[in-house]
């Protein structure tokens, strides 16, 4: 077995996730044993909302708080 963490970040949203998945591969699909063990994501979605779309200055000061 092995554990995954994977993430991903861009200025308005933050993402992880944890993997547990065998090291065996079946077929085409690598990830046929992988599962979820937990999962987040934070967004600013609602800070830029208003703007139709994401304004790189709200995003830079939405990571101070």
């Amino acid at each position: 077995m092995k554990t995954i963490l994977a993430l991903e970040t861009s200025c308005d949203e933050t993402a992880v996730a944890i993997l547990r998945g065998s090291d065996r591969r079946s077929g085409s699909n690598r990830h046929s044993g992988s599962e979820l063990l937990a999962s987040e994501v934070a967004s600013q979605i609602a800070a830029h909302e208003k703007f139709g779309g994401v304004v790189p200055e709200v995003a830079s000061r939405n990571h101070l708080v």
